[in-house]
């Protein structure tokens, strides 16, 4: 009875658990022909860069933190920032296309469904 008990409170979590940033990370990466957590002098890792980007994956909901971390990594590499937002929740989504636009950011942004 007890290890029911037990499996029934698990498997509502096992149920919900959204994938991990890296999942998303590896599948949008290998589709661009880029390369995984490169490692820069300064000891930051960007998260996937391509022939023209240094890109930044982050939830939808952190969209804040990866602009900064995607400028910076833009500036590491000499390559054009990027930022790939995963999850559907447009609030976040429109924060960070508005600030890009608005300030001119040199930063491209792509979305990926969870």
């Amino acid at each position: 009875m007890k290890l029911l008990a037990i499996l029934l409170m698990i498997f509502p979590i096992l149920s919900t658990a959204k994938e991990s940033e890296r999942y998303y990370q590896d599948l949008w990466c290998q589709a661009h022909a880029g390369e995984v957590e490169v490692r820069q002098t300064d000891m930051t890792r960007v998260d996937c860069i391509t022939y023209y980007h240094a890109i930044e994956f982050d939830f939808a909901n952190k969209w804040a933190e990866a602009i900064g971390q995607a400028l910076h990594y833009g500036i590491m590499t000499g390559k054009r920032a990027g930022i790939v937002l995963i999850g559907d929740d447009e609030r976040f989504i429109n924060r960070a296309r508005n600030i890009i636009f608005t300030y001119s950011l040199p930063i491209d942004l792509w979305t990926m469904s969870e």
